[in-house]
């Protein structure tokens, strides 16, 4: 049995988390499928940069197909709409007793059950700032929530593990049994993000403009519904309270969660979400479909419109695929959908 920590992704969130692991004391072993990023990390080893800390670790890193063994623990960090792929890859090397950790953005774990079994995956919710600048060099950009716990809401031994050992890479880190409400409070902040992102502007400027809130607004409140009808009790976080974005908040509650999330990502050196990176930068498919579409799913078979998120799925392809360019007036179009 192998015993270092498998990160599989090690770009912006995993490269972080797998840096900052390191620097604790333990063995960390990368997995990517970008080539010339394993050849860097092999080479001249992984390059953190930006204002929390900054450092050059040594470690081991293998294309998915080159790794062999098995390992206990290990942390997915790939994209959300790369999630099957690899966890048909990773669950190669899972021993029966082994666990994975869905450390992405989005509903990740419901596809991590069917393939790996729900037993041997635990959630898990993050929301610093991180980017991946080019191989072998990731920025981590700001702080950010970072909570742990078991997909059936129970408190374990290894939940307790997983929860000391991202407390040291975030001294303020949870472990809860409500690890659904977090990702779904993520959703419905990520519907905001995906919101921000049809503009070039900055997410705090976006979040900060009265004409861009009372659309934002409606798209969140379409999540947020689909959350309440489920019997989901979706959970704050970093200045966001998906409250002030559901079926009974005033507007006041809503202003004041859009104010707090406005200082929140003031403060970070990460000005536009990895959303747009990937629109604006990468110039590559974002986790859309992965993080928007299950909402769509899910609400229409409870019944629950989500018209605003349906158009908005559509408007980042089209970005994606060169049919529109990044502009507020997006969001102007999609607040007309429902005008």
């Amino acid at each position: 049995m192998s015993q270092p920590i498998l990160i599989w992704g090690a770009g912006a969130i995993g490269g972080t988390l797998g840096a900052a692991f390191i620097r604790a004391g333990e063995d960390v072993i990368f997995v990517d499928n970008v080539k010339e990023h394993v050849d860097a990390i092999n080479e001249k080893g992984l390059k953190i940069v930006g204002p929390i800390f900054e450092d050059t670790v040594k470690a081991r890193a293998y294309l998915p197909q080159e790794l062999e063994g098995e390992y206990q623990r290990t942390f997915l960090c790939v994209k959300a709409h790369h999630t099957e792929a690899a966890a048909k890859s990773l669950v190669q090397h899972l021993p029966a007793d082994g666990y994975v950790v869905s450390a992405q953005n989005g509903l990740n774990e419901r596809v991590l059950a069917r393939i790996a079994g729900d037993h041997r995956v635990v959630g898990c919710f993050v929301n610093f700032g991180a980017d991946y600048l080019e191989p072998g060099v990731v920025q981590y950009s700001g702080h950010g929530a970072v909570v742990i716990g078991e997909l059936g809401g129970r408190f374990t031994d290894r939940a307790e593990d997983i929860y000391e050992l991202m407390r040291q890479f975030e001294p303020k880190a949870l472990i809860t049994n409500n690890i659904w409400g977090f990702l779904w409070g993520k959703l419905i902040y990520g519907a905001l993000l995906f919101g921000t992102a049809l503009t070039n502007d900055s997410i705090a400027d976006v979040l900060a403009n009265p004409a861009a809130r009372p659309v934002l607004r409606r798209l969140a409140l379409e999540v947020a519904t689909v959350a309440a009808i489920n019997n989901i009790r979706p959970e704050a976080f970093d200045g966001f309270d998906p409250a002030a974005f559901g079926p009974l908040a005033s507007p006041e509650q809503t202003d004041k969660s859009f104010d707090d999330m406005v200082e929140h990502n003031r403060r970070s050196a990460k000005s536009h979400s990895g959303i747009w990176r990937d629109l604006a930068v990468r110039k590559r498919k974002t986790e859309v479909d992965a993080q928007v579409m299950p909402v769509v799913e899910i609400g229409k078979e409870s019944r629950v419109p989500t018209p605003l998120a349906a158009r908005l799925i559509v408007m980042i392809h089209e970005i994606e695929d060169g049919k529109r360019e990044l502009d507020m007036a997006n969001l102007q179009e999609l607040a007309n959908l429902t005008a």
